[in-house]
């Protein structure tokens, strides 16, 4: 969902207004601990870190990767389960339609 929110934003241009302050603060400020811009993303946590947590115990054995190539993996995922859902949803729809038919 942190992904997804991010990518939302940098496809807008890192528009604000998504209401939510908290994370408006936290993009503003980056990192809440040091104030460091959030530059990596660690995949185990689920998180974006700066420079100095990425160095810190809990996340240097982790998987960390740069933003940017974090937000094109995540897009790509998204937009494959969109299209299997948009398939799904047609192939439902024919089968209501045929259904209808044949109650008729």
């Amino acid at each position: 969902a942190r992904v997804l929110e991010i990518a939302r934003r940098l496809s807008r241009g890192g528009a604000a207004g998504t209401g939510d302050e908290e994370e408006e603060e936290e993009e503003e400020e980056g990192c809440q601990r040091h104030r460091e811009p959030l530059e990596v993303f660690c995949k185990e946590d689920g998180a974006l870190l700066c420079a100095i947590c990425r160095e810190s115990r809990a996340h240097r054995a982790h998987t960390v990767l740069p933003v940017p190539e974090v937000v094109r993996e995540y897009q790509g995922q998204i937009q494959a389960r969109l299209q299997t859902l948009k398939d799904d949803r047609d192939k439902l729809l024919q089968f209501r339609e045929a259904e209808m038919r044949r109650n008729w």
